[in-house]
Order: structure tokens, then sequence, then C-alpha cells
């Protein structure tokens, strides 16, 4: 009995352990930007950047351009060996540039119906359900940007934050989109629902077509992750199931495909 006990505690403790290490190496990437496009998207924001890496002898001018402006923004900029942004890179495609930035700013619900607000708009809001890859989440933050969302809502756990791949998929999207952090998604819904905003899940058994979904109504729009979908008690707190209609073989789209494709519904419907 003691045995087990003592193995459960040790089990536990390490798991405590590498969890910590991870939301520790979260937090490193999230202060990363990686890539001219994220540089110039982050100066134009006016984000605050601690320090600039440039690859030394680099001679293209669109890069030099970067660095003057980074440095008018008074910024460090470092001249650095190509092989250094390769081992800091974590995109692996740094297109000799990284910056390291002031721990990105997570925003609230508040924050985001605050946004639509401002606009005079019926908020439009994504939620996505412990998606996991860093590229779904950046290229949602990109659509829902292009689609003119008011902001994007992902868990604290068993979710991809804002980290230096997620800012590059994003196309500097990231810069602009207000982004909220929750500690409980369902609770997070049922805030939403309790200011006028309808949920609407989506699944491939989804009782209604995205057509027949009122999206011109205060709307978060949920998404589920890559392998799941939505999990059992957030699909339970939906308002509306709906689908995308399908003709094919394949059965379901990627998970920012099809975030895509209902903002875009949602946008198409408002513009009326």
């Amino acid at each position: 009995m003691r045995d087990n006990y003592r193995r459960r505690e040790d089990n536990r403790r390490r798991e405590d352990s590498q969890r910590r290490e991870e939301s520790q190496v979260t937090e490193e990437n999230e202060c990363q930007l990686e890539g001219r496009n994220a540089l110039q998207e982050a100066l134009r924001s006016g984000r605050t950047l601690d320090k600039v890496f440039v690859a030394s002898g680099d001679i293209d001018a669109g890069l030099q351009r970067l660095a003057a402006q980074a440095k008018e923004a008074g910024t460090v900029v470092v001249p650095v060996d190509r092989r250094k942004l390769d081992q800091m890179s974590t995109t692996h495609n740094h297109q000799g540039v990284i910056a390291l930035a002031a721990a990105r700013e997570y925003f609230t619900i508040d924050d985001i119906l605050q946004e639509a607000a401002d606009r005079g708009e019926a908020p439009l809001i994504v939620i996505c359900d412990e998606l996991s890859d860093p590229h779904n989440l950046g290229a949602i933050l990109r659509s829902a940007e292009c689609a003119g969302a008011h902001g994007v809502i992902i868990p604290k756990r068993r979710s991809v934050g804002l980290t230096a791949t997620v800012a590059k998929a994003s196309a500097g999207a990231v810069e602009y989109m207000k982004v909220a952090k929750v500690t409980n998604i369902n609770a997070a819904m049922e805030e939403l629902k309790e200011k006028g905003v309808w949920i609407f899940g989506t699944a491939a058994e989804g009782s209604i077509p995205m057509y027949q979904a009122d999206l011109t109504i205060p709307a978060a729009i949920v998404i589920g992750s890559e392998g799941d979908g939505m999990n059992r008690l957030v699909r339970k707190n939906c308002d509306v199931i709906v689908h995308i209609p399908m003709k094919g073989n394949i059965t379901s789209l990627n998970a920012s495909c099809a975030a895509t494709i209902l903002l875009y519904e949602a946008l198409r419907q408002r513009l009326q």
C-alpha cells in the first residue's frame, strides 16, 4: 500500500515538474518574434521590443530598413551570425531577424466585447477548444482579423498559446487581434451568454447548415480540437450546432479552414 502511494506521489511530482517546464518554455517563446513580417507589424502596432537580432553582413535592403526602423523606435539592434539565429529560432524560418518583445498582453472577454461596442458592431468571436497546432491558431487569428472579428478566446490548459510560431503563422494579425486566455472555456461561454452572445458550435453532424444560422446577431463560433473536435461539455453548452455542407468523400476540414469558412459566412451576412 505504502509503496503504491509513494509511486503515485513520485509520478505526480514528475508530471507537475514537466508541466512547469513546458509552461516556462511557452512563456519564453511567447516573447520571441521571428521573421520580417512579424517584426514589421510589431513596429507598426507600437509594440515594445527589448532587442532585435539581425543577421550580420546581410546586405538585403528590406532587412536593413527594418533594422533602421527598430533603431528609430528605440530598440537595441544586435548584428549576430546567422548560425546564432538558427540556434535561437523555434520556427526554423527566421528570415534573418529575431526580435525579443515584452511579454505578450492577453485581453479579457470584456475587452473583446468593448472592441465590438467601440466599432458599433455585434460581437463576432472565435472560441478555440483546445487547439494544439500553432499553425492552426495562427491561421485562425489571421482569418479572424481579416474577417473583422473582435477577438479570439483560448484556454490556458491543453492549448497552444501565442508562441513565435503562432505569431509567424498569423502573418502579423496577432498584433491586432485581441486574444483572451481563460481558465475554463465553459465558464467563458456562460459569461458570453449572460452578455447576450449566442454560441455556435461546429460539427459534421450539426443540426443545421451554416447558411441557415443567423450570424448577424452577437455570435461566438466554437472550433474544436484537431483530433476530437469539441469536447462533450463544450458541445452541450452551445446554443446551436451547425455544419459546413460538403460534397466530397472526406467529411471533415482542417480547424483553421473551418474557422475561415464560418467567419466569412458571418461577414457575408453582415455586409448584406
